[in-house]
């Protein structure tokens, strides 16, 4: 049991989580954070709290950001702006089909290299950008590399709003990729049509995966639309099923009426251990 606070680099970015120690940061503090570039300044998102989980093997804060940190912290912004704006227009100047996301800078790195600028954008094939970074660190002066991003990891770092009216699930809390499939959505019966189960990245939505074991256990003990059960109100053909509620849609033979009866209560093992344990 431990204390964790999360913090940001971006307004409404990936959220990161980390050991405060002796510090208690609050929300909107401006605190340094340990990378693999030197400490970087992030705002706190979540103030210091007690956890239930072991917060060992979590990074550490090195403390709350003084005004020379800010002043070093907007220098980069302004630098990744300006890097921004130069790649942009020596891509077009150059007519090649690319589209920049976002641009990395760092200003000196831990082992003491130099200043670095890597552009990450999106292209719909391979480019040959060679001359491209040429004059992009003739421009910049420093070292620039270009990395391709796929749909998902730009979705991801431009971050954006989903269907479901929050943030991009990738771009807040989801650290990997799981295979997504349409087989999931064929499970929940969704509909097929690519605009209602494409994400912002324009490929399937990650949160298809989310609610997809709960399906496979519902079909595999609920009985399949068409078969005959035995419900509370008498005897008739399932019809439908309603995963969310963890019951079905029941045509009873009597009237021809509908009822909607807890999957329990239909499944024929669980009618048995009724029936024998009953009092």
């Amino acid at each position: 049991m431990g204390m964790l606070c999360a913090v940001s680099f971006n307004r409404y970015g990936r959220l990161y989580y980390l050991d405060p120690g002796e510090l208690r940061p609050q929300v909107g503090d401006k605190v340094l954070v340990p990378t693999d570039d030197g400490p970087e300044v992030a705002e706190c998102v979540w103030a210091a709290q007690w956890v239930t989980e072991e917060t060992d093997g979590f990074p550490r804060l090195l403390g709350l950001a003084a005004d020379d940190d800010l002043r070093r912290d907007e220098a980069l912004r302004r630098r990744k702006a300006e890097a921004k704006v130069a790649a942009k227009r020596l891509i077009r100047s150059h007519g090649l089909p690319m589209k920049v996301v976002a641009v990395d800078h760092v200003l000196s790195s831990a082992e003491g290299g130099g200043e670095r600028s890597t552009v990450y954008f999106t292209a719909p094939h391979r480019v040959d950008f060679r001359s491209l970074v040429r004059d992009l660190g003739a421009t910049l002066h420093c070292r620039v590399e270009l990395r391709q991003l796929s749909a998902r990891d730009s979705a991801r770092v431009q971050g954006g709003i989903g269907s479901c009216g929050r943030d991009l699930c990738c771009a807040t809390f989801l650290t990997d990729f799981e295979p997504v499939t349409i087989r999931m959505a064929k499970d929940q019966d969704l509909p097929l049509n690519p605009l209602r189960i494409s994400g912002a990245c324009g490929r399937l939505m990650c949160c298809l995966k989310y609610e997809h074991p709960l399906y496979q256990r519902f079909q595999e003990t609920a009985p399949a639309v068409g078969s005959r059960v035995s419900t509370p109100e008498g005897d008739g053909r399932v019809v439908g099923h309603s995963v969310p509620r963890d019951a079905v849609t029941v045509r009873l033979d009597a009237d021809g009426s509908r009822c909607s009866c807890s999957r329990a209560s239909v499944c024929a093992p669980r009618q048995a251990h009724d029936q024998h344990y009953k009092p």
